[in-house]
């Protein structure tokens, strides 16, 4: 019979045998861990760049269509990348102002309408702006229009609708202005135009709260409004202007949308000028004149027109002499209302005429004639 050390000394060397027996299989599974890991390490893979596929529509009505606009993408996918986008398709669907203004995008997918595809160039993308002019068919029933957008591949798998953006189009809208005209002055180009004679719809009388006047540098840049709140006329002055640059104007008639705001109409005639300077100056006036022994004095008024550069003075001691052989006192223009004549002679009387200058050299008729006698 074994006693409690035999038993000890039996456990310790069952267990010396079996770490023993373990540990030629422990050495290989470290050496196959070490050779694994002592090859050739591979560089990281970049993490993967995410491409947006969805975009966010906003829009407005104008005359008798629907702009819609969105921002494009930071980035396109690389091309054969399922995720490079190919084109977007707009859809619309109409529907009763009684309509849930909630609907699912199964909804509208079953629905609406796909009304254009616009093909997507890489030139479109760095956050650019994109425009889709959706020429309606106006009616007098009112409706409600919801538009949105999809991003699809070249294989054609379709991204997710963009939000959808609700409109209710008003068929009261004025028509476009006609027969935009402009003439050139010193001071202003001056516009005028013909009121539209029906809304958009054919009703009358046309609904206007005024007109929108708008110019531009260029036909292929935007114009800019000129008027803060719409003209009531049908003729407005840019006073605004330089000579010399062609410029770009239309106008829009603007209306009443359905809930209150401002809709214009589509845009008149666009009307290139191109301004010229060919007005002088009116002639200086006011002149007087103070005598010393030694000088006269000569003062003016400044002429009122912004592009005067300087005036010229002529002298004679003959009233009769033809003005184009007086003396000239100032080869070069002064640009002040004042000039002293030194070159005078005691006991003789002297006579004077300004002209005025302008910047396109524009020169203006005599001033009257003023004498002094030096004492």
């Amino acid at each position: 019979m074994l006693n409690s050390s035999s038993i000890a000394r039996y456990k310790l060397s069952t267990y010396f045998k079996l770490c023993a027996a373990k540990a030629p299989i422990a050495a290989l599974t470290l050496a196959l861990l070490m050779s694994l890991s002592c090859g050739k390490r591979k560089p990281p893979l970049p993490p993967l760049e995410r491409v947006l596929q969805h975009v966010e529509i906003t829009g407005f009505q104008r005359g008798s269509q629907v702009i819609l606009s969105w921002t494009m993408p930071a980035k396109n996918a690389p091309s054969g990348n399922f995720l490079h986008i190919n084109r977007a398709d707009i859809y619309r669907l109409a529907e009763p102002l009684s309509a849930p203004q909630t609907l699912s995008e199964e909804e509208f997918a079953s629905r609406s309408t796909l009304v254009a595809t616009l093909t997507i160039r890489e030139s479109d993308f760095g956050s650019g702006t994109l425009n889709y002019t959706d020429t309606l068919e106006i009616s007098r029933q009112a409706a409600r229009l919801r538009y949105a957008i999809r991003l699809v591949n070249a294989s054609g798998q379709k991204a997710g609708f963009s939000n959808f953006f609700l409109l209710e189009p008003t068929a009261r809208v004025a028509g476009a202005p006609t027969s935009l005209s402009g003439s050139v002055t010193q001071d202003a180009i001056e516009l005028a135009w013909r009121a539209p004679g029906a809304n958009v719809d054919g009703s009358v009388p046309v609904s206007l709260l005024g007109y929108n006047i708008y110019r531009s540098a260029s036909n292929k840049i935007p114009g800019k409004l000129l008027n803060k709140t719409p003209v009531t006329a049908t003729n407005f002055d840019d006073e605004f202007f330089e000579f010399d640059k062609t410029l770009f104007y239309f106008v829009r008639a603007v209306s009443v949308g359905t809930g209150g705001e401002p809709v214009e109409s589509s845009e008149s005639n666009i009307l290139e000028i191109l301004p010229r300077d060919v007005f002088p100056p009116s002639p200086p006036g006011a002149i007087t004149l103070a005598a010393t022994p030694t000088t006269i004095s000569i003062f003016f008024a400044t002429n009122p027109e912004k592009d005067v550069t300087g005036y010229r003075l002529y002298r004679s001691e003959s009233e009769d002499l033809d003005k184009s052989k007086w003396t000239l006192l100032t080869p070069q223009p002064i640009t002040t209302s004042t000039y002293q004549d030194s070159k005078v002679e005691s006991g003789k009387t002297y006579y004077y005429y300004v002209t005025a200058l302008d910047r396109a050299g524009n020169v203006s008729e005599p001033s009257e004639v003023v004498s002094e006698t030096v004492p």
